[in-house]
């Protein structure tokens, strides 16, 4: 048993987990800092974070690999709660935060985030790869104003050498992962050159201590909870589908398969701990995790010596981390940029529905205009989903002959829903139709009450002519359909000697 349980955390190549996750435990610090400015809270709040969540989910989570902390997108929710209400209502809206996502793990409704279509998947790696080329670009800036001359040049002659050791390293050698080695080197170098450039320490100090738990200073009542349950759902949310959302990408980055469930359990119980514990919420981080990936991290040890390395450099390790130039992990950031977008996406112009190309780029703009990936992802499902509707609607038709007796017989192909419904309509017309017509779904399909309430019309329509309506060789799902809405639709149901159906049951 014991065996086992090591076994699952020590992976095939622990060096390389143990290296990728000291790299992704560099990239996180100034990610951390910033989100937690971002949220309008103290630096430390946003590291605590990232190594509570870190660890949980690396531990229990659903996909091994992933990193998960402080993000953009949480620390967007929670800017006016703790604007208005002050950092303990944050605490105990990421304790409920956990509750919810739990609950939704604990239902299985992780699989649901496979309905999510490809062209909306592109658009949210898309996306998420501007939002992180735009937040470096920020690194640019000192206060309001842009870093010009000397200062400018410097900076760029970091991110420049960052980027081509990263590029080139692993063309040399794979023994070592390529982003560390750039940090190390190049940081090295510009102590070494004495060059005067900004350093982690210029945005914030990570000097720190163990978290210690601390339950929410807040009223518990339901007054408090009618405060933190808006943010506490948004949260779980954006969280639960940036999370889910990113262990796809990382399925596909490894060809291997995570678990939802599991990672919507996982984030939960993350967030839960984290709410105690001082920290600000999180979620799987697209970067981070691409990073460790990059490098060579693909089990769960790589997530578990991330976090204990960042607590440590909170704890023992910030003088050291503080000199790290900004301008490194700005290369370092660029290069995610580079390997996270879809560059394969600008090939599919002309190649793909125009309905999916711009599903994909309305993804990616919401994502980069509102920094809301919940939103992004359901707008796109939404116009997914009426592209889709609208195809399907107009691929109905029928097709006409005569039986012996010199009744009219249409057989019916495509799907009978609610978009198909007005042009099902139009196949007919009463008025001119022989007096017995007959119906055969044999190559169709009735999804929904749509369809039923479709099928009521035309037979209201024949009865108003004074004729009669027969329906043939329904599949199972449309026999059960019209047995539930029997009091509904006045039709024959012939018998069919394939699905043995009762002759006039319905009428």
């Amino acid at each position: 048993m014991l065996f086992s349980l090591i076994n699952k955390y020590i992976s095939v190549n622990p060096k390389n987990d143990i290296l990728s996750g000291l790299t992704v435990a560099l990239a996180l610090v100034p990610e951390a800092v910033a989100f937690a400015l971002l949220a309008g809270v103290g630096p430390l709040v946003g590291l605590y974070a990232a190594f509570t969540i870190g660890l949980v989910t690396s531990i229990i989570g659903g996909r091994p690999g992933m990193i998960s902390g402080a993000t953009g997108a949480i620390a967007v929710v929670i800017g006016t709660l703790v604007a208005v209400h002050g950092v303990e209502y944050l605490f105990a809206a990421v304790l409920l935060t956990g509750i919810i996502q739990i609950a939704f793990g604990l239902l299985k409704l992780g699989k649901f985030i496979r309905l999510v279509p490809y062209p909306v998947f592109l658009g949210f790696v898309n996306g998420i790869a501007i939002v992180i080329f735009i937040g470096q670009i920020k690194q640019f800036k000192i206060g309001d104003a842009w870093i010009t001359g000397e200062p400018l040049m410097i900076m760029l002659a970091i991110i420049a050498a960052t980027m081509a050791i990263i590029y080139f390293l692993p063309k040399i050698t794979k023994a070592v992962p390529e982003i560390l080695i750039a940090v190390i080197i190049c940081s090295l170098a510009v102590i070494w050159l004495d060059l005067d450039t900004r350093t982690v320490g210029d945005i914030a100090s990570i000097k720190g201590v163990f978290p210690i738990f601390h339950i929410p200073d807040v009223e518990f009542s339901l007054e408090t909870l009618k405060i933190i349950f808006p943010y506490s759902l948004t949260m779980a949310l954006v969280g639960l589908i940036e999370s889910l959302l990113t262990l796809n990408l990382i399925d596909d980055l490894t060809e291997t398969s995570g678990q939802p469930n599991r990672e919507s359990i996982g984030q939960g119980v993350a967030n839960t701990v984290t709410g105690l514990f001082g920290g600000m919420g999180g979620c799987a981080m697209v970067g981070q995790s691409i990073i460790n990936i990059k490098s060579g991290g693909r089990g769960r040890l790589s997530g578990v010596v991330a976090s204990i390395a960042l607590l440590l450099f909170i704890i023992y390790l910030s003088e050291y981390i503080e000199i790290i130039p900004i301008a490194v992990l700005v290369g370092v950031m660029f290069m995610v940029v580079i390997g996270t977008f879809e560059w394969s996406t600008i090939r599919l112009f002309g190649k793909v529905p125009t309905l999916d190309i711009i599903t994909g780029i309305s993804v990616a703009v919401i994502t980069v205009l509102t920094d809301n990936l919940a939103l992004a992802v359901i707008v796109g499902v939404i116009l997914s989903a009426l592209s889709f509707a609208w195809k399907s609607a107009s691929k109905i038709y029928i097709k006409h002959s005569q039986n012996d007796k010199g009744d009219n017989v249409y057989e019916v192909y495509g799907t009978l829903f609610f978009a198909s419904k007005e042009h099902f309509q139009e196949l007919f017309n009463p008025k001119t139709d022989t007096d017995n017509v007959y119906i055969d779904f044999g190559n169709a399909k009735a999804l929904d009450h749509s369809a039923i309430q479709a099928i009521d019309k035309l037979a209201t329509r024949y009865k108003r002519a004074g004729k009669t309506l027969h329906l043939q060789h329904l599949s199972a799902e449309c026999r059960l359909l019209l047995k539930t809405a029997k009091n509904l639709v006045e039709v024959n149901v012939l018998e069919d000697p394939t699905y043995h159906v009762v002759d006039d049951k319905l009428s």
